[in-house]
C-alpha cells in the first residue's frame, strides 16, 4: 500500500552520503550542537554531555594516519565484495564520510563497513602488539545518511568529501542539513 497515493513514486536514489563519528567524539550535548535520533538537531547542553561521558566505556578514539589508512581500505575492499559502487571516501580522525551507490539500504551499507573496519583495526593493533589496548568501540552507534537523488547531488557530495574537509565551516561548497 501506497502510503501518499497523490503523488508518484520517488525514484531509487543515485548514491547514499553516509558519515558516523568514532567513538565519544560527539556526544549528546556537545557544544557544536547535536543530532538525537529520530528527533533532529538540538542546541549544545553541558549537563547531557557530561552525562553521556560518564557513561562512556572507554576513552574518546581519535584514529592516527595509519589507522585512517586501514578504514579507507577495508572500505574499498568491502565495497568491492559487496558489489557496492564506492565513488567516495574521506576518514578523518574523528569520523567518516563514504559515497556509496548499493541496492540494500544505507543503514546495513554502514552497519557492515563500520563491523569490517572495527575487525581490520583490531587485528591492526593486534599486530602491533598492542593487545592489553585494544578497543572495544571504534564508532559511534549511529551515523547520518543522505540520499542523493541526481547527479548534480552526487557531484557535489564528492567535492564535499574530497575537498572540502579542511576548511572552515562558511567555505565548504556542500553542506548537508542536519
Amino acid at each position: 500500500m501506497q502510503k501518499r497515493p497523490h503523488e508518484p513514486p520517488m525514484a531509487e536514489p543515485v548514491a547514499y552520503f553516509i558519515t558516523w563519528s568514532t567513538y565519544g567524539t560527539w556526544l549528546p550535548g556537545d557544544e557544536r550542537g547535536w543530532v538525537e535520533y529520530r528527533h533532529g538537531w538540538k542546541w549544545p547542553d553541558p549537563v547531557r554531555k557530561l552525562e553521556a561521558a560518564a557513561r562512556m566505556t572507554e576513552g574518546a578514539c581519535r584514529l592516527d594516519p595509519e589507522q585512517r589508512a586501514t578504514v579507507q581500505q577495508q572500505i574499498a575492499e568491502t565495497c568491492r565484495y559487496r558489489g557496492w559502487t564506492l565513488h567516495a571516501v574521506n576518514c578523518r580522525t574523528n569520523h567518516v564520510h563514504i559515497i556509496v551507490t548499493a541496492a540494500v539500504p544505507p543503514q546495513i551499507v554502514r552497519s557492515q563497513i563500520k563491523a569490517w573496519c572495527s575487525r581490520k583495526l583490531k587485528r591492526l593493533a593486534e599486530s602491533k602488539q598492542q593487545s592489553d589496548a585494544i578497543r572495544v568501540n571504534w564508532w559511534a552507534e549511529r551515523g547520518s545518511q543522505r540520499f542523493l537523488n541526481d547527479e548534480a547531488s552526487l557531484e557535489d557530495a564528492i567535492v564535499y568529501v574530497h575537498d572540502c574537509q579542511d576548511l572552515p565551516l562558511h567555505e565548504k561548497r556542500y553542506q548537508p542539513e542536519a
